[in-house]
């Protein structure tokens, strides 16, 4: 599969990594053991990729984005330049004793970016969250709670204030029922069904 990958001559790939076919890994990236990466991403300079990371396809990472051990990302995500996703609640350098920390000494914390989802250059998104599918983080954010599908959260800490399209116009109110609210697209015409409960946690 390799020949069929465009890997930067400044790039550190480990043997063990799975490419997808179509995938460019530009300057400078390094791309750890066991990490698989989808078909036809793109990888800008100084992206990290920790060891067992999974990628989707048609994936664009942006420039000296961290992309560190327990996160997942699904198919079509774009993340801006210097994101960076963490792993740990709770970091220390040391032991209270003062021993260094090992990798026995700290709990993983995973984080899950659902298909379509869009990262704002300069977010943080903590351990343990999920952010759903063509949501949208603002540039700057720190992101320390799940994301629903389709919402739009921005600030610090990042918070939900509404909701958008796939093409990423804000979504407006057409309609709603009991348990639904009947989201529409301005720019693409779409009709998106947003639970009510979830539509009313917007700010």
């Amino acid at each position: 599969m390799r020949d069929k990958v465009r890997i930067h001559a400044t790039a550190e790939v480990a043997e063990s990594a799975q490419i997808g076919e179509g995938t460019s890994i530009w300057h400078q990236c390094q791309i750890r053991p066991d990490a698989q990466i989808g078909r036809n991403c793109i990888f800008g300079k100084g992206v990290y990729v920790d060891f067992g990371v999974k990628i989707g396809d048609n994936v664009k990472v942006q420039n000296y984005v961290s992309i560190y051990h327990g996160v997942e990302i699904e198919d079509g995500v774009f993340i801006g330049p210097h994101v960076c996703f963490t792993n740990d609640n709770l970091p220390r350098a040391i032991n209270p004793d003062g021993t260094l920390k090992s990798a026995d000494d700290w709990v993983l914390g995973r984080i899950l970016i659902r298909r379509g989802a869009a990262l704002g250059a300069n977010s943080t998104i903590l351990p343990k969250v999920v952010i759903g599918e063509w949501a949208m983080v603002g540039s700057g954010s720190v992101v320390s709670k799940d994301v629903p599908a389709y919402g739009l959260v921005y600030g610090n800490p990042a918070r939900l204030h509404g909701f958008v399209c796939p093409c990423g116009q804000r979504l407006e109110a057409a309609g709603q029922d009991a348990e639904t609210v009947h989201a529409h697209c301005s720019k693409c015409g779409a009709q998106i069904e947003i639970p009510l409960q979830t539509w009313r946690q917007a700010k």
